[in-house]
């Protein structure tokens, strides 16, 4: 397995927040947005404001989603390189 590729730590963080259905929707639409702030995913998903938020948390905090402050807000995409490496992972199992 090449040293780029994650270990089994963070191969499992991420398999532990892909657990939820809301955030696995959140990926899809950051996915198909390429970048966005929190507020637009509350207009799509039926969850508060701060339940959005703590959901990107968590992605943030498995290495799926990237956050980058631009003024009072933060824009969201999604970690191609970890997205990758975890695609690879789940092809090795």
């Amino acid at each position: 397995m090449s040293e780029d590729i994650m270990d089994v730590d963070g191969f499992a963080r991420i398999c532990k927040a892909l657990g939820h259905p809301a955030r696995v929707k959140i990926l899809k639409y950051l996915k198909e947005e390429n970048r966005c702030i929190c507020g637009q995913i509350v207009e799509i998903l039926p969850l508060a404001q701060s339940t959005v938020s703590q959901h990107l948390k968590n992605l943030k905090e498995a290495g799926l989603v990237k956050g980058e402050v631009e003024g009072l807000c933060t824009c969201y995409c999604i970690d191609l390189k970890t997205l990758e490496d975890f695609k690879k992972m789940v092809a090795d199992l």
